[in-house]
């Protein structure tokens, strides 16, 4: 098809992240001109498919990577804050959507499922004791529960304490409101709405070639149609790169100065499954635990309940390997494409720094199915083989950036890059994306779109929205917040 020549906003993906950008934008004004163009034949095949991610509504509750041990001994819990907040604003969003009748059915996407963290070991329980009592203290979580009780333990994850000898040293956390997300029908709730309410669909089977700057406009983006490989060009004055690995190489092509010494360490991963429907019953839970020594944020291993196309599923991992593509759906050039003269002094200073995370991606790709149920078998003494399957999991691409003592950094979460004058923005980077895709896309609306948040009336749209945006969250704004989102997604079953 042949599209208009001039818009507000192009999306360059069909994930989450675009779906969310898009949608705001709509709400905020719906006479936006937005074009969105997904490579593949459908939206949310990549990042955001069901088992291409660990379907955590990431909001800090059991995750340990995002508290921190300081030098002196105490929890930094200030990561986990922003994070549960951030959650929080996603899950306002989905509740708006609901309220509003735009979406029918939220269990479709989004589930209670406690979260709990366990640790064996001396040193990894006083840890999570420390945790607790920092966590407690906050009324984010001060609902969590601790334990070093056998019979406790076993009532929340049986399947875990099978087997387990009273004199093993371990303890866990556990916070009720935990939830579940299908990340994947979650994408497409969100774009059936922009197709159904405001006539913006998706156009897929079309890749986004280049991106150049243009006198008249912003930009013009070179389209091509990957059935027809008819080639087109279309004109925006905003442009977001929303493509999962894919958005390192598109925004090199971009002229902006911005984009300079960024680089990608392309990670591929793996899930055992359950395919016993008995086993899997016996397991309502996520139960995450600590990467071992020298081990990257990403190794957190965890034992999920997931629930994906109406069925009840348990899954173990993840195991990570090695790929050279960007996207599951790349190319095995896209690494070697990506290294350019800025930033090969980051990348190769960024692998120097991270021999540990080599060494651990070695070993994990050297593992055969019997070596990742040994891992199992640390939280399954039982597990048994037959009832386990390999599968693939999603593609992901940690960010690398220039660092003034290091020459490279590797780091673990998302970024986004803007050019100054926000008309083009790309994010970049990995896990807790999706979890807190509304509130780094009301970001890059802050950079783009800074007119569209502040006229008042908008304001007060953004208020019925996101109650928690651009406000001090107290206590009393959360709890009644909290309340009140959970019950309208029917959360508090």
């Amino acid at each position: 098809m042949n599209f208009e020549k001039e818009y507000d906003l192009i999306c360059v993906g069909g994930g989450i992240m675009s779906a969310n950008l898009a949608l705001l934008a709509k709400l905020l004004d719906p006479s936006l001109k937005i074009l969105i163009l997904e490579r593949l034949e459908e939206v949310a095949l990549e990042s955001s498919a069901a088992w291409n991610n660990a379907g955590t509504g990431h909001a800090a509750l059991c995750e340990l990577n995002y508290c921190p041990e300081k030098e002196d001994g105490t929890i930094s819990i200030e990561k986990a804050v922003r994070i549960c907040t951030q959650f929080e604003i996603s899950k306002q969003l989905w509740a708006y959507l609901t309220s509003e009748g735009l979406i029918e059915d939220p269990s479709k996407f989004v589930m209670p499922v406690k979260h709990h963290s366990w640790v064996t070991g001396k040193e990894n329980s006083e840890y999570l004791e420390k945790r607790f009592e920092a966590f407690k203290n906050h009324f984010m979580f001060d609902s969590i529960e601790f334990t070093k009780d056998f019979e406790k333990m076993r009532e929340w994850f049986p399947l875990i304490m099978n087997n387990r000898k009273e004199g093993e040293i371990m303890a866990a956390s556990r916070i009720d409101r935990g939830t579940e997300l299908n990340y994947g029908e979650l994408t497409k709730e969100l774009f059936k709405i922009l197709e159904e309410k405001f006539d913006t669909p998706v156009h897929c089977n079309h890749q986004v070639l280049d991106v150049d700057p243009d006198t008249n406009i912003d930009w013009t983006v070179e389209v091509e149609n990957t059935k027809t490989k008819e080639k087109q060009q279309v004109d925006a004055e905003h442009v977001f790169i929303g493509a999962g690995g894919a958005s390192l190489l598109l925004l090199q092509k971009v002229e902006i100065e911005e984009k300079e010494g960024f680089g990608g360490f392309p990670v591929s991963g793996e899930w055992l499954v359950c395919n016993n429907k008995e086993i899997i019953s016996q397991h309502n839970a996520k139960v995450y635990s600590k990467a071992g020594i020298g081990d990257p944020p990403m190794s957190t291993p965890h034992l999920d309940t997931r629930y994906i196309d109406g069925e009840k599923s348990l899954l173990f991992g993840p195991f990570a390997g090695f790929s050279p593509k960007f996207l599951k759906e790349g190319s095995n050039l896209d690494l070697f494409k990506s290294i350019q003269f800025d930033n090969i002094s980051p990348m190769l200073g960024a692998f120097w720094h991270n021999l540990p995370l080599t060494k651990y991606l070695v070993h994990q790709v050297m593992m055969n199915k019997e070596d990742r149920m040994e891992s199992l078998r640390k939280f399954m003494k039982d597990a048994k083989s037959e009832d386990w399957d390999v599968v693939k999991a999603g593609q992901r691409v940690q960010i690398i950036k220039q660092d003034e003592y290091e020459g490279g950094k590797l780091q673990f979460g998302t970024e986004v890059i803007s050019s100054k004058d926000g008309s083009i923005t790309c994010l970049l980077g990995a896990s807790p994306g999706a979890s807190t895709a509304t509130a780094i896309m009301l970001e890059v609306l802050e950079n783009a779109f800074p007119e569209l948040l502040s006229s008042d009336k908008n304001k007060k749209i953004l208020e019925k929205i996101v109650p928690f945006y651009n406000e001090t969250v107290s206590e009393t704004l959360f709890k009644s917040e909290l309340n009140r989102v959970n019950r309208i997604l029917k959360l508090n079953d």
